[in-house]
């Protein structure tokens, strides 16, 4: 049984027909990547993926549970995590806050003490920034974070929407090697 699948989903902007007919199948274990221009529908597959969009059409599947209907923060809970384009990370809340509202959903406090401490082995800038505010990292600390706070909520699987965008080679080339490493 497939961990995640999308079978003849359809999902409209309003009257705008976004997604015509998209079917993909994940494995788990499996690193799967979304190619196309821009507006080919990436990030609508995955807003419709995490509930942010309903489809109007076709159903997704989660380990052959139903949760195209499901709303968004309910996602979260059955193990999906988006981590959006643009980074979209609370500037006003420190490093460490930011982190902690990854795991708004949970109550294990153990668990998420050693899921923190994981994000800072993955991370070490953060952990150095834990006390900076957010919005005063720089463009790449700031998509390690965004990252950091996605995998706070202990995601069985994790939607990354351009997590290279805006960065330099070398950062490129870090994240990528580490989003391997996940």
């Amino acid at each position: 049984m497939a961990l995640l699948e999308l079978d003849n989903v359809h999902t409209y902007y309003g009257n705008i027909h976004a997604l015509k007919g998209i079917s993909i199948t994940v494995d788990k274990g499996e690193i799967v990547t979304l190619i196309g221009s821009n507006g080919a529908g990436k990030t609508t597959t995955l807003k419709t993926i995490s509930g942010v969009l309903q489809p109007k059409e076709g159903t997704i599947t989660l380990e052959g549970r139903r949760i195209d209907r499901v709303p968004a923060h309910n996602i979260v809970t059955l193990g999906i995590c988006q981590s959006p384009e643009g980074r979209r990370i609370f500037p006003r809340l420190t490093t460490l806050e930011n982190l902690e509202m990854g795991a708004f959903h949970r109550s294990d406090k153990a668990g998420i003490d050693q899921d923190m401490e994981r994000v800072f082995e993955l991370f070490p800038r953060l952990k150095e920034r834990r006390s900076q505010q957010g919005g005063t990292l720089s463009g790449g600390e700031q998509q390690m974070l965004a990252i950091g706070r996605a995998l706070m909520s202990r995601p069985r699987i994790l939607l990354l929407d351009e997590p290279s965008m805006g960065l330099s080679p070398v950062l490129v080339e870090a994240i990528f090697q580490i989003i391997l490493d996940i």
